[in-house]
């Protein structure tokens, strides 16, 4: 059996290998390495794959969501709701951009943010809400669109973990996660579901003229060399990794659905065990599994961990601590407004997830588990 790994990159990487290759020798090659014609390629055929007027490729992923905070004109003090449970990204920006984070609970079947926790937080000074599509799947996001219509907020979505999920509406339409909002961020780090070799991020938006401030802001502000007509920071997608990307994203819907049928290995094995909760899959949500996260509910969370990783099956607990109680982002806070954030830091584990697990390593890892939690 192969070495058991939380993400196989590597594996990845083989099956596509010459293809990869050749694309990076071509921007070698071409000394094209900044905005080079990679860059403008791999931006339109993701257009094309989101169904989205414009995307722009950035740094990474955390840029992404500064970029965006920084085109909607916001001021010192403004209220974002996000979920308090997610990496710290997403509140990171917030915070550097003087912005205040107010955090919320999060939905205890989805992971994803509370929209009960959202209405409650409103205020005067609320100026948009940023719904994290968490371990894959996307927010309620017909819920939270309505709210925003109904208070004028903006909306962001954070879509690191989620691209190609997609969102049914009650009307019947669909909608790819990133892009049912005022503007959509995602991340390319090499474990996401679209992934490349390096650092690498993007943001998205159907509305014209956000887009041509983002696409200032992304390069010092200019639309003009030397002319700054924003303020602006230098977060650039290099060409080597939209090379890349272009040669991954035609495999993306394969992937996901790589993805899927692991998860549907896992959930079958672990249906019968009542110390064990799947994850739910949304009924107007497609599910693309970044991770694969139960919940674990006779407190032995961690000690199942530890038998996991005796047994060299790699197992990560995303994430141990609220973000409320982080010191960099503390905030005062009744505890009984986070039930549900707090149940799931007691009993979220993430199992190995990826496009190149094989069934021997699903019934060795499942097995496994149901070993120590029998």
């Amino acid at each position: 059996m192969k070495k058991i790994q939380m993400v196989d990159l590597q594996s990845q990487y083989y099956k596509i290998k010459n293809d990869v290759d050749n694309a990076v020798l071509n921007v070698m090659d071409s000394a094209a390495f900044i905005n080079g014609p990679e860059v403008k390629s791999f931006q339109s055929e993701l257009e094309a794959y989101l169904d989205v007027k414009h995307v722009i490729p950035c740094g990474n992923g955390t840029d992404a969501l500064q970029i965006a905070l920084m085109a909607l004109d916001l001021q010192e003090g403004d209220e974002i709701i996000t979920t308090d449970f997610t990496f710290a990204a997403t509140v990171e920006v917030i915070h550097l951009l003087k912005l205040k984070s107010v955090l919320v609970d999060a939905d205890y079947d989805t992971f994803t943010i509370s929209v009960d926790a959202i209405k409650k937080a409103i205020t005067s000074r609320t100026k948009a809400i940023i719904p994290v599509h968490l371990f894959g799947q996307t927010s309620d996001m017909e819920a939270i669109l309505k709210i925003a219509e109904e208070h004028n907020l903006y909306v962001i979505e954070d879509n690191a973990q989620a691209i190609g999920a997609e969102y049914t509406f009650e009307s019947g339409e669909v909608k790819k996660s990133g892009t049912m909002s005022t503007v959509g961020t995602t991340s390319f780090f090499p474990s996401k579901n679209l992934g490349c070799y390096g650092d690498g991020g993007a943001v998205f938006t159907n509305n014209d003229d956000l887009a041509y401030k983002i696409r200032g802001i992304v390069n010092h502000g200019m639309y003009e060399r030397y002319y700054h007509d924003e303020v602006g920071v230098n977060s650039r997608l290099d060409s080597v990794q939209a090379a890349i990307l272009r040669k991954k994203l035609p495999h993306l819907d394969t992937y996901n659905e790589a993805r899927r049928k692991a998860a549907d290995y896992y959930d079958e094995a672990f249906a019968g065990n009542a110390n064990i909760l799947t994850p739910k899959r949304a009924e107007n949500s497609s599910h693309v599994f970044h991770q694969y996260t139960l919940r674990i509910l006779n407190g032995k969370r961690n000690e199942l961990q530890k038998f996991l990783t005796e047994k060299d099956i790699p197992a990560m607990i995303y994430y141990p601590v609220a973000l409320r109680k982080q010191k960099a982002y503390f905030q005062e806070s009744n505890d009984a407004d986070f039930v549900n954030t707090d149940k799931l830091l007691d009993q979220v584990i993430s199992l190995p997830m990826h496009t190149e697990l094989d069934e021997e390593q699903l019934k060795f890892i499942t097995d496994a588990v149901l070993e120590f939690m029998r």
